[in-house]
């Protein structure tokens, strides 16, 4: 028993609950990054809002920097089509459901938000899918093209159909007879741009007409011989374009509907080329601009992504990008300063903006070679694979502005405009500290984020391949006249592709203090670099570090370690390499530690790791992990260790059917519950009780009675013994060949008490997959002689968790239950002093359990075992500072987890007591569990898509969530319609206990009064639920499940329910101890008719018993029934057998 108390810290008590509630909370901050496959694109020249629709029916819109409104589809819906109805706020959106949803941006409690408020379906068949949209231009109705050839006509105010359909037989009656053939769905609608009466309907075989929606009737016909992919008006509504299948494109006189203005133009021709898919025609004092997607040589060119801009004869552009064309939208100055009296002369476009399926792009127009402009937001984060990230709170100022002068140097190529888009307001505070979202990628780059706010923008861009020898294989030379035409330029940052996969970032380390930078790569290299604010050109040279030296026969099957480039290297103004260690093994690193003010670095991998001292550029020490059985090795596969196939299937059957015999001795007799067996040891006594004879009954009562609450004690004594025994599931130790043992997954530097207690050494602690704690003492010279004087590592200790559980994390905490600071915090107050007075202690996570050792004779103190209790494992772990939302300044440490279930836990340093745990993730996102990073304060990042950061949070002081405004002039908003409610005359004011349906006013169904009599109050009831269907009819049933319900959530004597009506249901059978009892005078205040005058023409004559009286004979019937012996059987006779046991009584509400 002792034994068992030493092992659990104390209980915690009521107000560390109530600390809880001021320290923990989790909530969903911000998306950041670009939405998952894009599908649809709106923009609003007015407000200055973009909206983005996606594939799993995902709505974002956009404005200033720091602007976002998010919302979704109840249903699993691909969005189609965005419309803006422009200078209301409210977006319209056309699903793959064929149904169409109305958004408005709403202001919520002073924050606007984005909220579905309408819906309308479309009967989903063949004939009547959706082909294409478009919105007239008083925004009143959208007309809807579909398959079979019709249009339908969605009225934007009521959101309902109107009566009118232009159906495709009426349109081909005023065809002239060359032209009456199947035109094939509607292709294209295109709305006139002074008259919104008259539209251009493009069906899919070439033919195009000219409607008059007014008089209802074709007003022109145009043929063309392609197949049509899009339309567009020219600004003076006189002229049109028309764009084919065959990359093409033709210029038509509206009033001229025989022949086209001019010839057909393929710009890319004469060889067959790919279609046009979307067209774009603006007027400038310099020239038209004809902008169009696609178009390209079918052959040369077939697989490119592209917009072309032609403004004249002079500039031509072909933007080149890297994934499909989705949309885009060219912004015009006459679209911000048109009104309906006056309109500008030309459109005068200023950029134009591209939504692609992996990124956003922005050109600029008004600048000379049509730069693009530097995003705000949208970035593109996986424009290579992510593979690792880091983040790093308050960093310095100075450091700050060094990555923004070092980013704003690469941007030179970009423009200088700002950024067009400013709808909304940003009402979210200025974030109190400057926090950065470093990400490293598959190219080995490594990129730096502002994460202070709720937007995410890039600062920096880190490239590492330029440090090796990697062939440059971005493209040949552009020569010939081939590559001269067409014009192409590469624009967009989204390049799927790497150099060399050696490159990857497997993870990053940054000291904001020292402003050091150590990168880990997947051949084993190792960089570390130094901030500098000006070039420098040096020369780089790998150090070696050979885990593997004391292992003879070891052979490396993998790849080549990464060759540094030789000679003096320029490096850019930023991040800058002073040296390179270089393990070998040349595989992943998957570990990394940096301690700055030691000047030390630590990386393993799955052979081993390696120190190295940076200052002195060498190594300090090595360890191979590796077992001795152990002398092949690949990077790709796990490492083998079996003999033979034979022998590793016979050792699984084996532990296989040891397991299945150990579980068969452990399991208890299959008892459900407590409460049944002594459900059912009573009624086998009450059996043998009934079997007896009279003359015995009195000795058999009292024999059933001592058995039977010998059997309740019993019973309850084995419950309570299992309920203080924790709940373990069984957890097979891994055995010690397990081929993933030996890799290195934790590295941790500590200045804390190793070889005594009472002097502190600095410690490096190793953690492997196999559950093996390695811990080093180590010798570090003083600042004096740190360039002279080497650094010694000895092997102090050494810790094997039972179960061989991987080690994932490893903090040592003081005496005041504070994680040891790092490097330089202390020296720069950003930390306080640990306590090296009193004893410490080190947590070690493994993905089983949480274990604190005392310092330094490695102690148990304290354990917590996740796997074994509640069947997760750990994924991820960070030690974090928590601080109470109250305003108090307290704070302290707990360990922040996620486990592989896709839950979110906080654990205590102090006791390793659970304090949290709240579902965040789908256990299936395997991905999004193995991006997640924690930060210092409580919260967390994590790839909920490989193009797009979730943030959330854990703390309930920290917590970055986007706050913003839209402001909508008076009156551009339609007032919504009222519903129309039909309003009963109130009856009057009746007198209080006074029943609907007594004498008096009475209730009125057809002119009749209806009376019931006292004895006869379940007619009544049923009466009354038969004319309001609002009554609560649940006790109409009532089974022995229902009742065990009642009595756990509400153990009274009777269950009032009060409905929308002023009808209260009582429910009389609710088991009750013996003892208890019902007064008369509370029954007559519940229940005031009983007593008053009756309504059966007694003249007022009082009945022999009030149902008052009854209720509570049938309450201590059932109640005595129940205690008797507990039979299941006979408790149901007794409710269910008698039809009157039920006693339902409808009274009028207490006023």
């Amino acid at each position: 028993m002792f034994k068992f108390f030493k092992k659990h810290p104390p209980k915690e008590g009521e107000d560390r609950e109530k600390l809880k509630k001021d320290l923990f909370d989790y909530q969903k901050c911000a998306d950041h990054g670009f939405p998952s496959k894009p599908s649809a694109f709106a923009y609003d020249p007015i407000l200055q809002l973009m909206a983005i629709g996606t594939k799993s029916g995902g709505v974002r819109v956009y404005g200033a920097p720091g602007v976002l409104f998010s919302g979704m589809h109840k249903e699993d819906v691909s969005v189609t089509n965005l419309f803006f109805l422009p200078e209301e706020g409210r977006l319209v959106s056309v699903c793959s459901d064929n149904t169409l949803h109305l958004w408005e941006i709403n202001l919520r409690s002073g924050n606007s938000v984005l909220e579905e408020v309408k819906e309308f379906s479309m009967e989903n068949n063949k004939m009547k899918t959706i082909s294409t949209c478009c919105l007239t231009s008083d925004s009143q109705n959208l007309l809807l093209g579909t398959e079979g050839g019709n249009i339908h006509i969605l009225n934007i105010p009521s959101f309902t159909l109107a009566d009118q359909i232009i159906y495709q037989d009426i349109v081909m009656q005023n065809v002239p007879d060359d032209f009456k053939v199947s035109p094939g769905a509607v292709e294209a609608v295109a709305v006139h741009p002074t008259n919104s009466d008259k539209f251009l309907i493009g069906y899919n075989r070439g033919l195009i007409v000219l409607w008059d929606n007014k008089e209802n009737k074709t007003e022109q016909t145009y043929n063309a011989t392609q197949q049509l992919e899009s339309l567009a008006w020219n600004r003076n509504g006189e002229e049109f374009f028309s764009a084919h299948a065959d990359g093409s494109y033709i210029t038509w006189d509206a009033k001229e509907s025989a022949e086209p203005k001019e010839a057909p133009v393929t710009p890319y021709g004469p060889f067959p080329c790919k279609a046009i898919n979307k067209l774009q025609w603006k007027s400038s004092k310099g020239g038209r601009f004809v902008i169009f997607s696609g178009g390209m040589p079918r052959a040369s060119y077939g697989d490119r992504h592209t917009i072309t801009v032609m403004q004249g004869d002079d500039n031509h552009v072909v933007f080149d990008f890297t994934s499909r064309v989705v949309d885009f939208f060219v912004l015009c100055k006459s679209d911000e300063t048109d009104t309906t009296d006056t309109r500008s002369a030309y459109d005068e476009p200023t950029a134009l903006m591209v939504l692609v399926e992996e990124e956003f792009v922005m050109i600029d127009l008004e600048t000379t070679d049509w730069p693009a402009l530097r995003l705000p937001y949208l970035h593109s984060v996986h424009s290579s694979a992510i593979t690792c990230a880091q983040h790093v709170l308050n960093v310095p100022d100075q450091l700050w502005q060094k990555l923004i002068d070092a980013g704003d140097a690469q941007c030179k190529n970009f423009s200088t405009r700002e950024w067009p888009i400013t709808g909304g307001k940003n009402l979210a505070k200025e974030p109190a500290t400057k926090d950065l979202l470093i990400t490293g990628h598959e190219d080995g780059t490594v990129r730096f984020w502002d994460a202070s706010g709720t937007t995410l923008r890039l600062l920096y861009r880190l490239a590492t391949s330029p440090i090796f020898c990697i062939p440059d294989h971005a493209g040949e030379p552009a020569n010939g006249e081939e590559e001269e035409w067409p014009p192409f330029r590469k624009v967009g940052t989204f390049d799927p592709y790497s150099d060399d996969p050696r490159l990857a970032i497997q993870k990053t380390w940054l000291c904001p203090l020292s402003e050091t930078l150590v990168v880990a790569g997947t051949a084993g290299q190792v960089l570390v670099l130094q901030m500098e604010r000006e070039p420098r050109t040096q020369e780089l040279q790998a150090h070696t570090i050979n885990i593997v030296s004391d292992r003879d026969n070891f052979v490396w099957k993998g790849h080549e370690a990464l060759t540094p480039t030789t000679g003096d290297m320029r490096f850019a103004a930023g991040y800058q390499p002073t040296c390179i260690m270089q393990l070998y093994p040349p595989a992943a690193c998957t570990a990394l530690a940096l301690h700055s003010e030691w000047q030390l670095v630590a990386a393993g991998t799955a052979h081993g790791f390696g120190l190295f001292d940076y200052a002195q550029k060498k190594q300090v020490t090595f360890r191979c992990t590796l077992n001795v059985g152990d002398m092949t090795g690949t990077s790709d596969t796990a490492m083998s260790r079996r003999k033979s196939l034979k022998k590793s299937l016979r050792e699984s059957f084996r532990r296989l059917r040891k397991g299945r015999s150990e579980r068969r001795r452990q399991e208890p007799p299959k008892d459900k519950t407590a409460t049944q067996h002594i459900e059912q040891t009573a009624t086998e006594v009450a059996q043998d009780a009934a079997a007896a004879t009279q003359e015995t009954a009195t000795q058999a009562a009292s024999a059933v009675v001592a058995q039977a609450q010998s059997a309740v004690a019993s019973a309850t004594g084995a419950a309570a013994a299992e309920a203080t025994r924790p709940v373990e599931r069984m957890v097979e130790a891994r055995s010690a060949d397990d081929s993933m043992a030996s890799m290195v997954r934790s590295l941790y530097f500590a200045d804390t008490f190793i070889v005594n207690g009472g002097t502190n050494s600095p410690s490096l602690w190793v953690g492997t997959n196999g559950g093996h704690v390695y811990v080093y003492s180590l010798t570090v010279p003083p600042s004096d002689k740190r360039s002279t004087d080497e650094v010694g590592c000895v092997l102090a200790k050494e810790i094997k968790l039972k179960h061989h559980a991987p080690v994932i994390s490893i903090a040592v905490i003081d005496s005041k239950n504070r994680v040891l600071p790092e490097a330089l915090e202390v020296s720069n107050e950003r930390a306080k002093a640990p306590d090296m007075e009193g004893q410490h202690s080190v947590i070690i996570c493994s993905e089983e359990q949480l274990k604190a050792f005392t310092l330094p004779a490695l102690k148990p103190r304290w354990k917590n075992k996740i796997t074994a209790v509640d069947g997760s494992r750990l994924r991820r772990v960070n030690f974090v500072s928590f601080r109470s939302k109250t305003g108090d300044n307290y704070s302290e440490f707990d360990i922040a987890s996620l486990n592989n279930l896709g839950e979110l836990g906080v654990y205590s340093v102090m006791s390793l007591r659970r304090q949290m745990l709240s579902p965040a993730l789908r256990k299936e996102d395997i991905n999004g569990i193995a991006s997640f990073v924690f930060t210092k304060d409580g919260q967390g990042f994590y790839l909920q898509s490989p193009s797009e950061f979730c943030h959330v949070s854990l703390s309930a002081s920290n917590a970055s969530t986007p706050v913003a405004m839209v402001e909508l002039k008076e009156g551009m908003r339609p007032e919504p319609q009222e519903p129309v409610v039909e309003v009963t005359p109130p009856s009057p004011i009746q007198e209080e206990g006074q029943v609907p349906g007594e004498a008096g006013e009475g209730s009125e169904a057809g002119g009749e009064v209806t009376a019931y009599d006292t004895s006869d109050i379940t007619t009544g009831l049923n009466d009354s639920q038969a004319n309001d269907s609002r009554v609560d009819t649940s006790a109409a049933d009532i089974t022995i499940d229902s009742v065990r319900d009642h009595v756990a959530e509400n153990n009274q004597t009777t269950t009032m329910i009060t409905t929308d009506t002023t009808v209260v249901t009582v429910t009389a059978p609710s088991p009750l101890p013996p003892d208890v009892t019902v007064e008369n005078g509370e029954a007559e205040e519940q229940i005031p008719e009983t007593n008053g005058p009756a309504t059966n023409g007694t003249n007022g004559t009082d009945e022999p018993s009030s149902p008052v009286d009854e209720i509570v004979d049938k309450l201590q019937e059932a109640m005595l029934a129940a205690a008797a012996g507990d039979d299941p059987a006979l408790l149901k006779q007794k409710l269910m057998g008698d039809a009157k046991s039920t006693i339902t009584t409808t009274v009028q509400e207490a006023i």
